[in-house]
C-alpha cells in the first residue's frame, strides 16, 4: 500500500513492479502523483510538458500497463472518464462534488477490506469494495448561495 502523502521514485517502482523505466513511463507517474485523479487527457498534457511529444495512445499503454503492475489506481465514477491515482492497495473509496467533479480520498469506513459486507454475495469471494460518495464540495456550496 502507498501512503497518500508520499512519491516515492518513479524508476525505482516501475524497476520493484518489474517493467522497464523509459522517460513515458516515469512521466506518466509524476503526472499522476502531481495530480490525483487525473484523467488521460491531464495526464497526456503534464506528459507533454515534461517531454515533448509523445502520442495519446503511448499515455494509455503506460496508463494500462501501470494499473497492471499495482503502480496506479484506476477508478470510474459514473459520469467521468477513468481517473488515475497512486494510492492503491488499500481499499479506500472517493467522495465526488456534483458540481465541480472534484474527487478526494476516503478512507475505509469500517473494519478491512472490503469494508462493507453484501447481503448476497451469489457465491462470489468478494476481495474489495468500491464505494463511491457524493455531494457538493464546499466551494460549490458557496457558489449556490
Amino acid at each position: 500500500m502507498r501512503d497518500a502523502g508520499t512519491h516515492p521514485d518513479p524508476r525505482m517502482q516501475l524497476r520493484d513492479a518489474g517493467l522497464r523505466v523509459t522517460a513515458p513511463r516515469v512521466a506518466v507517474l509524476n503526472a499522476v502523483a502531481a495530480a490525483p485523479h487525473a484523467d488521460a487527457d491531464r495526464i497526456t498534457a503534464a506528459v507533454r510538458v515534461e517531454l515533448g511529444s509523445v502520442s495519446t495512445q503511448a499515455v494509455y499503454d503506460v496508463l494500462k500497463a501501470c494499473v497492471g503492475a499495482g503502480l496506479l489506481r484506476r477508478i470510474e465514477p459514473a459520469g467521468s472518464p477513468a481517473l488515475f491515482e497512486t494510492r492503491t492497495g488499500d481499499n479506500h473509496h472517493h467522495v465526488v462534488c456534483r458540481g465541480c467533479g472534484t474527487v478526494a480520498d476516503v478512507d475505509c469506513a469500517v473494519g478491512h477490506a472490503p469494508c462493507l459486507d453484501p447481503s448476497d454475495t451469489h457465491g462470489f469471494d468478494i476481495d474489495e469494495a468500491e464505494v463511491v460518495y457524493w455531494g457538493m464540495c464546499p466551494r460549490c456550496r458557496v457558489d449556490q448561495r
